[in-house]
């Protein structure tokens, strides 16, 4: 029969290592936001935390874990505009404006695409530690997120991505803050 303390013992040493896992988020978010003005803190230990990959992944594993984030909201952003795009047109009729905002939005699909990819090749990158390339890819995504925005504002309208492309460049920044902290 086993001591009536080992699974005191096993339940401590498993709490001891969450509570090491939430302290490495933060350190590192600490330290990105201290090395990077766009870094905000708050956003960094949220997103990261939520993160099945996190707990217990140094600043390496962090820096692919904001890369596989970017990933899935740029994927996001090309089902939002799929769905907008499969529908009438949000907030117009189906005259010109309409057509212009199935237009943005069609442009749009096409960059949170290629960000996806750039992003999943960020990732690529950081996991074969060319962390140069690797945040060159980043910087490629958050000009992808730009350039969506300026589509619909030369349409005149506002993006009906805003909030995905908000996020694209929050966590586009983290990952290069994150990456700048491996080198």
């Amino acid at each position: 029969m086993s001591p009536w303390w080992k699974p005191l013992l096993v339940a401590t040493a498993a709490f001891a290592a969450l509570l090491a896992a939430d302290a490495t988020v933060e350190t590192t978010c600490k330290a990105a936001a201290a090395t990077d003005d766009r870094v905000d803190y708050g956003f960094c230990v949220s997103e990261l935390s939520k993160h099945r990959d996190s707990p217990g992944a140094d600043a390496w594993g962090l820096a692919k874990v904001a890369a596989n984030l970017g990933v899935n909201n740029a994927g996001g952003a090309v089902r939002d505009a799929e769905a907008l795009l499969a529908g009438p047109p949000p907030g117009a009729g189906e005259g010109a404006d309409g057509a212009k905002t199935k237009a943005a939005l069609g442009q749009c699909r096409r960059l949170y695409f290629d960000m996806e990819l750039a992003l999943a090749g960020a990732y690529d990158d950081i996991d074969a530690r060319d962390y140069a390339a690797g945040k060159e890819m980043a910087v490629e995504g958050i000009a992808l997120a730009r350039r969506c925005d300026a589509v619909f504002a030369e349409a005149g309208m506002p993006s009906l991505l805003a909030r995905r492309a908000e996020y694209a460049q929050q966590i586009t920044v983290l990952c290069i803050a994150i990456t700048d902290l491996i080198e």
